[in-house]
């Protein structure tokens, strides 16, 4: 099940609509293969019109295993995974996250990642809007 909590009105996100498709197709796909069999994804777009970069905020939450604390900061990396024992059994590459990375780069927007094992794992973008 894939929830959603969007703003109203338009929103304008300067940047390759091409490219910003793959980081959430990315997401995702990721947040539905990592969390519970059945379970559900939550989708949330928000404005932050606050601090020095305005702009927008995505966040792709799942309710799965989670990520342990201490793989975080490698996460993004390419090849990288969590568990090498239960990736086997999941398809990918292992370059998903690299990619949302790098994309985000290029566009000067950021992935903040939070969770707890248990609990899930929330992957937001805060992209620069107008």
């Amino acid at each position: 099940v894939i929830e959603r909590d969007f703003v109203d009105g338009p929103l304008d996100v300067p940047g390759d609509r091409d490219e910003l498709f793959q980081v959430f197709e990315n997401l995702l796909e990721n947040a539905c293969k990592y969390g519970q069999s059945g379970g559900r994804v939550t989708v949330s777009i928000a404005r932050d019109g606050t601090g020095p970069e305005p702009g927008i905020d995505v966040t792709i939450r799942d309710y799965g295993p989670g990520i342990p604390e201490e793989h975080i900061p490698r996460i993004t990396e390419r090849f990288y995974r969590v568990d090498v024992e239960s990736s086997r059994t999941q398809k990918g590459t292992g370059l998903g996250l690299s990619i949302v990375k790098h994309i985000l780069t290029r566009h000067n927007a950021r992935l903040s990642i939070k969770s707890e094992v248990g609990k899930g794992a929330a992957f937001s973008v805060h992209l620069p809007a107008r």
